[in-house]
């Protein structure tokens, strides 16, 4: 019963930061969003779909393509790639993987 109840407090926290970020998104106010949480959610998510992708071999989108631009995702991108100090040539050659 405690793993349901873990499940459960997962989604909820899940929703809950979905919903504020949409907020934000929509008010175009960021102020109720700090970026230590959305580091931590990032992180969360980065680790879980990359295990779960070699794991599984996993090899679909990470992202609802129809609720992100470009410029989204080039931003994201090039700050992760800053993070973990890695560069174009670097990602070219993980790109080339099957």
């Amino acid at each position: 019963m405690q793993h349901d109840m873990t499940e459960t407090g997962a989604a909820s926290e899940t929703a809950a930061f979905i919903d504020a970020a949409n907020r934000s998104l929509a008010a175009g106010d960021f102020s109720d969003l700090s970026i230590d949480e959305i580091r931590r959610v990032m992180t969360a998510a980065v680790r879980a779909y990359a295990a779960k992708a070699e794991i599984e071999e996993v090899r679909e989108a990470p992202v609802d393509a129809d609720q992100v631009t470009a410029t989204d995702v080039v931003v994201v991108v090039s700050e992760l790639l800053r993070a973990v100090d890695l560069n174009l040539f670097d990602l070219a050659m993980w790109y080339r993987r099957s």
